[in-house]
């Protein structure tokens, strides 16, 4: 007996299989984003060293810790559309090579002053860039109705940034300030020749003609690009902030040793990076809108809950893991989203500025939460703020972005 049809956003579609190759390119899409995402953070867990070593200021170690992330951010914008352009196969081992020459300055040279560290960041920023490169080699290469769990099994490459926080300190405390970054410079130049001779990108791509610039000007007059940005400067920016400025909060609001806050929030980051591709594999079954529904909802509810300071056994815990789930659930479903709404020549384009966005996202929190901390002396009324926002990104999901689903998708017609 024929069901009834059913648009996309009700249920996800019968999955095509998609090919034993795609897997392959997605595995090694997504080796690349980590080991970028290694490089791009290396200089945030020797911040303090510096700091002490070089005689910053607050705001000079902020600043240091912050002009990689921002040139990453803002490097998407480009990167992606050029990955439109080029494709992934050119651009991944590109960027991978690139990101090199700014790893080995600072671990060789580059340490010595503030001035040679801000300008070894700026380029070290590139590594942040090579997100924009692998969601749209990762999206041609899977059939619609996969690839949010394609995709979310790529963004899990963010923990990338684990790796350098876990062993940058110990192997300078162990050898010298060179050996991670010359590490890390060897591991990208063997993906970079890997990337070379293995990578493809996917057969029958959508090649556009147009110039980068007029590109660029119509990905920021699609209603999809400020859609994402919005939601994914909340769910990811959200991410950032936490990872960010978890530690400091659980030491500052609940009297916790500085290791023990660092292990909470490694557990923090770990549960949201696991759980992006969740996120991508239930928008492909029930639709993104439903899942960013259901992730920003517990965002909603695990800020308010926490603005009320409770105590961390259990509902603090409970509280910050429903948000390190919700948050990295969420940033999955912005791009299967993404996949959904973009024009196929135009995915990198839309993912680089929707990356810039949620890179961007997760530096207004922790300055807002210091302040207000400095201000009330607590930080309830920080947690608030974000209740207030994720309210409001739930109701612009029930309205606006539903609308845009249910407008572009067709009704999937039974066989």
């Amino acid at each position: 007996m024929l069901q009834p049809s059913r648009t996309h956003d009700e249920v996800g579609t019968q999955a095509a299989p998609a090919s034993g190759r795609a897997w392959t390119m997605l595995a090694l899409a997504t080796a690349g984003f980590a080991v970028n995402f290694w490089a791009w953070a290396l200089l945030s867990p020797l911040g303090p060293r510096f700091k002490d070593s070089l005689y910053l200021t607050s705001f000079e170690q902020s600043l240091l810790v912050a002009v990689p992330v921002v040139v990453g951010s803002l490097g998407r914008i480009p990167v992606g559309a050029l990955t439109d352009r080029f494709g992934g196969r050119v651009m991944f081992p590109l960027v991978s090579a690139a990101t090199i020459v700014p790893v080995l300055y600072l671990g060789l040279a580059g340490h010595s002053s503030l001035g040679a560290l801000l300008a070894g960041g700026f380029f070290l920023g590139i590594g942040g860039t090579a997100f924009a490169v692998g969601v749209p080699l990762v999206s041609a290469w899977f059939p619609p109705e996969r690839r949010g769990l394609a995709i979310g099994v790529f963004g899990a490459g963010m923990g990338g940034t684990a790796i350098s926080a876990l062993t940058t300190v110990q192997l300078v405390d162990a050898h010298s300030m060179a050996t991670p970054f010359l590490i890390t410079a060897a591991v990208l130049a063997a993906y970079a020749a890997v990337a070379w001779l293995v990578l493809r990108d996917a057969p029958g791509r959508t090649v556009p003609t147009e110039p980068l610039a007029r590109r660029l000007a119509a990905t920021l007059r699609l209603g999809i690009t400020w859609q994402a940005s919005a939601l994914y400067a909340v769910a990811f920016g959200g991410y950032v902030a936490f990872s960010v400025y978890l530690p400091t909060y659980l030491k500052t609001g609940y009297g916790l040793t500085q290791a023990d806050a660092a292990n909470r929030m490694a557990g923090f980051v770990l549960l949201a990076v696991a759980m992006r591709p969740v996120g991508g594999w239930l928008s492909d079954r029930f639709g993104p809108v439903r899942v960013l529904a259901g992730t920003l909802a517990v965002v909603l509810a695990g800020a308010l809950a926490q603005s009320f300071t409770p105590s961390l056994a259990p509902v603090g815990t409970v509280a910050f893991l429903a948000l390190a789930a919700a948050l990295g659930a969420g940033s999955g479903a912005v791009f299967a989203l993404v996949a959904l709404l973009a024009p196929a020549d135009m995915v990198g384009s839309v993912t680089g500025v929707v990356g810039a966005a949620g890179g961007l996202g997760g530096f207004v929190p922790p300055l807002l939460m210091g302040s207000l901390y400095g201000a009330y002396g607590s930080y309830a009324l920080g947690l608030a703020l974000l209740a207030v926002v994720a309210a409001a990104a739930l109701a612009f999901t029930g309205t606006g972005v539903r609308h845009a689903v249910t407008r572009r998708v067709p009704a999937v017609q039974p066989h």
